[in-house]
């Protein structure tokens, strides 16, 4: 099919591959050329490492600049890191070739105010190469920001945005697990939050996404970090959690405006959660109070809104987007 949107996946780690999968059941996507700086993932088949029970057809580079160079892609999927700073060399080169993007980096979901000079300097890299940047997921990108932006346009008017995002995270991939520390001392924890390795990255993009698409002016942000602790031993196939140890973490975004509390996101991901769900709440005309029941499983999400996002990502106007300001994603064959 000449109209397939050809893609270069950088980035094969867990959500990479679980993307793969998801575009190979897809008539409408070629995938053109893989990329990923793993020594061991290189000239693999992006196929097989994904599980696929036969070849695709397209190995795996460590060399983004010649593959680049060689193949006719409309789009890179760039699922590498949370950090923009790291992300920002990888997105100018990809950029330079003319290529849009759709990324998973939690921080480059509504970079203006938290970096604006590095938001600025991918904006204009893109605008100067005709060429769409979008940073989606299930959050940021989705359940606490775009979704409930989504439920106020149907309020006359809103006083308050809180969104609550409670996981089981036994169901989730180890990784996340560990990134959640789970299994932790109080010690451990606390010095992992210290030295910035443990959080759930992208609470103040969301926060500053719902502040500036409502027209809101925050007077200042802030973000908690907690522990929660395990009052009885928890067990899962591939951990053990004893009483005084750290199941999860517990993470409370705040937007101010005149020291009143504007928005509320709260974040809570643990092993043996009870009571799993998404919740948006709004204050205003009407109030509004939906829950999501159980909640929705993130990798699963974030890999499906990805792939869902590429076609309006390539038709999308020059520049760096957010999941505000561009068409609206939804499934397609």
């Amino acid at each position: 099919m000449d109209n397939k949107n050809r893609i270069v996946q950088y980035g094969l780690g867990p959500i990479g591959n679980k993307i793969t999968q998801y575009l190979l059941e897809r008539d409408s996507v070629q995938i053109v050329g893989a990329i990923d700086s793993d020594p061991t993932k290189l000239n693999l088949d992006i196929g097989e490492l994904a599980g696929s029970s036969s070849a695709y057809g397209v190995r795996i580079t460590g060399d983004p600049k010649t593959l680049l160079s060689k193949v006719d892609a409309d789009i890179v999927v760039l699922t590498t890191t949370s950090s923009l700073e790291n992300i920002k060399p990888q997105i100018l080169e990809i950029v330079s070739f003319g290529v849009n993007i759709v990324s998973t980096c939690e921080e480059l979901s509504h970079p203006w105010l938290t970096n604006p000079k590095t938001a600025d300097e991918i904006d204009v890299a893109a605008k100067m190469n005709d060429v769409s940047v979008l940073a989606t997921g299930i959050n940021p990108g989705f359940l606490m920001d775009f979704l409930p932006l989504a439920m106020t346009g149907i309020c006359r008017n809103v006083k308050k945005v809180t969104v609550e995002r409670i996981q089981n995270a036994q169901f989730r991939r180890i990784p996340f697990q560990k990134k959640i520390g789970a299994g932790l001392t109080v010690e451990q924890f606390n010095d992992r939050v210290k030295e910035g390795t443990l959080r759930h990255v992208g609470l103040t993009e969301s926060i500053h996404m719902i502040a500036h698409k409502i027209g809101w002016k925050l007077d200042k942000t802030e973000d908690i970090i907690d522990p929660v602790i395990a009052t009885e031993k928890v067990t899962t196939d591939e951990l053990t959690i004893e009483p005084g140890k750290a199941t999860g973490v517990s993470q409370t975004g705040r937007g101010y405006i005149e020291n009143k509390e504007v928005i509320t996101l709260i974040f809570k991901a643990t092993v043996g959660e009870s009571n799993p769900r998404d919740r948006i709440i709004i204050e205003g005309t009407p109030d509004i109070d939906m829950t999501i029941k159980d909640g929705i499983n993130g990798d699963i999400a974030t890999c499906a809104i990805t792939a869902n996002a590429i076609p309006a990502v390539i038709k999308a106007p020059a520049g760096l987007k957010t999941m505000a300001n561009i068409e609206t994603i939804s499934y397609s064959c």
